[in-house]
């Protein structure tokens, strides 16, 4: 049975590497019109009510709506990165990946977490090598992996043979990212020009998968709006939906979505179709289902 310390309710993206072979950040290259970084924590944010970025001392980022933090010592490797990162997590266990993944798999990402239950790292093999930035880590593990960061021993993999951990095949993960998108990543300006074409021949075909929230009372008050679209993971819960929606319209944070920004505060409901007040916060949500949020006396 899942508990709550199996809940992983934090992503952790690594910004903070040196970028040599690029020969300028990766985490600030354009990316679909904006900046990398952005784009992965707005994709990351669908999935989980808590990001942590972990950046350089000094390195120069644009805001986002994330727990930032700076490396005491500047590039310590991977293990460095995660040691910081799962530090600042808000939950017992964090997905942790790197800035530099345009094309991550959200329902890989949701796989991966599903597979804590047992375990203190779920990490996926990818052409037969481990793929420690798209892994899954308790907190627990952070007094090795500190151990680890004394020692000099930089690289995720020491820590494998040390704890419970569950290797997830190709086999696998094809059934979820069936061309492995989640693990292009860019080094070199020749990955990037191929990432920027990939992108803009995928955007060409893709319609985005979306639902409509409509809102009423203090909520329409709060978030100086009516309606929102918002895009959608597949599949999608209305917890995923709420995550999204407080990245849109952060005001609504604390007093109509609670502060996990995984379900509404008391006082609030939510009405999916005009038919059914929604309660669950993993009842599923489709592409083109439009959502009421209102008050509570308003009609739940």
């Amino acid at each position: 049975m899942t508990g709550e310390s199996d809940k992983v309710g934090s992503a952790v993206v690594l910004a903070g590497g040196k970028s040599s072979r690029m020969g300028r950040p990766k985490a600030m290259l354009p990316f679909g019109g904006e900046p990398l970084i952005v784009h992965v924590v707005r994709r990351l944010g669908l999935l989980f009510p808590d990001v942590v970025v972990v950046a350089a001392p000094g390195q120069e980022l644009p805001e986002l709506p994330v727990t930032l933090v700076r490396d005491d010592v500047a590039y310590q490797g991977p293990v460095g990165g995660i040691v910081y990162g799962l530090r600042a997590c808000g939950s017992a266990a964090g997905y942790v990946t790197s800035c530099d993944v345009p094309f991550l798999s959200l329902p890989l990402v949701s796989h991966m977490a599903s597979r804590l239950p047992g375990h203190d790292v779920v990490v996926p093999y990818w052409e037969g090598r481990p793929q420690p930035l798209h892994a899954v880590y308790r907190r627990s593990v952070l007094p090795l992996l500190e151990g680890q960061l004394e020692r000099g021993e930089l690289r995720p993999v020491f820590l494998y043979d040390k704890v419970r951990t569950l290797k997830v095949g190709e086999d696998e993960i094809r059934t979820v990212d069936p061309d492995g998108s989640s693990f292009f990543n860019m080094n070199t300006p020749e990955d990037y020009s191929a990432a920027l074409a990939r992108w803009e021949r995928t955007a060409m075909d893709a319609v985005p998968d979306r639902c409509e929230v409509e809102l009423l009372g203090a909520a329409r008050l709060r978030a100086r709006t009516s309606r929102v679209s918002v895009d959608l993971p597949r599949p999608a819960t209305l917890a995923q939906v709420l995550s999204a929606l407080a990245l849109e319209l952060p005001a609504l944070v604390g007093p109509v979505i609670t502060e996990t920004r995984d379900g509404l505060t008391a006082g609030h409901v939510c009405n999916l179709n005009g038919r059914d007040f929604v309660r669950d916060a993993s009842r599923p949500v489709e592409p083109g289902d439009r959502l009421l949020i209102m008050s509570s006396d308003a009609g739940g």
